[in-house]
């Protein structure tokens, strides 16, 4: 299947500012006008917010580095691989090679869409517990922590196709998704990572690798990619750690 969106709309510029939730509350008339716009386009809009939408299926989304990433966040080097240079830095690609990497696995039903692992909220289910349950369902870790979690949720809508797919699947009327992401750490070995999760739940994915966070959202299908964009931007800290200090 081939997803074709783009981002209409950014509603704040980082999810890590708490500045930007209080820019909205002051400026409501113009978030709103904002919005319409948004929505009248044919692709899918973008937001962060500080709780979750109405319409929006309630979700966590979760960024598992390896065991080299950092548990306190570091200063951003001058060589960030978030920073596109054109043309592109020679230095980059070895730069990126030294970081933490992200788990990353591509669907059972989509092969070529690759994403991080997600999943649904159940009622009263708190996100953190969402996110360590999920995990353990979809990858079969319980060898991990929670190093960050984003401080908002971010939230798109799903493509025509998908959402009449899924809502048929759920029974369900949903618009999107409204997500809260966590930023674990792998504290075990790669060889606790099983494609056939713990067994609860239908397995959803055929084969993993660790990617940069670069390559995560060059794979991630395109109405998710300002998330991830949003996301490891978060991240950012942890991820760009050295990779010569152990932890």
């Amino acid at each position: 299947m081939t997803v074709a969106a783009a981002r209409c709309l950014i509603l704040t510029p980082t999810i890590s500012s708490a500045s930007s939730c209080s820019a909205l509350l002051r400026f409501p008339t113009i978030v709103r006008r904002r919005r319409r716009r948004a929505l009248s386009c044919s692709a899918s809009p973008f937001a962060s917010m500080d709780a979750p939408p109405e319409g929006y299926r309630t979700n966590v989304g979760i960024c598992l580095a390896d065991p080299s990433l950092t548990k306190a966040p570091a200063p951003l080097p001058s060589y960030s691989p978030f920073i596109y240079t054109d043309p592109p830095s020679p230095a980059l690609p070895l730069i990126s090679s030294l970081l933490p990497q992200i788990f990353s696995a591509s669907r059972i039903d989509i092969p070529t869409a690759w994403q991080m692992p997600q999943g649904g909220i159940d009622p009263g289910e708190e996100p953190r517990a969402a996110a360590v349950r999920e995990l353990r369902e979809e990858t079969g870790v319980t060898s991990a922590e929670i190093v960050a979690e984003a401080p908002n949720w971010l939230t798109y809508d799903f493509p025509a196709d998908v959402r009449d797919k899924l809502n048929a699947r759920w029974g369900t009327n949903w618009k999107g998704q409204a997500q809260k992401w966590f930023l674990f750490r792998l504290t075990g070995s790669d060889d606790e990572i099983n494609l056939m999760g713990d067994g609860s739940e239908k397995p959803e994915f055929s084969e993993w690798t660790w990617m940069t966070p670069k390559q995560v959202i060059e794979k991630a299908v395109e109405f998710k990619k300002p998330v991830y964009e949003e996301t490891l931007k978060h991240f950012a800290p942890y991820l760009q750690s050295d990779p010569t200090t152990s932890s």
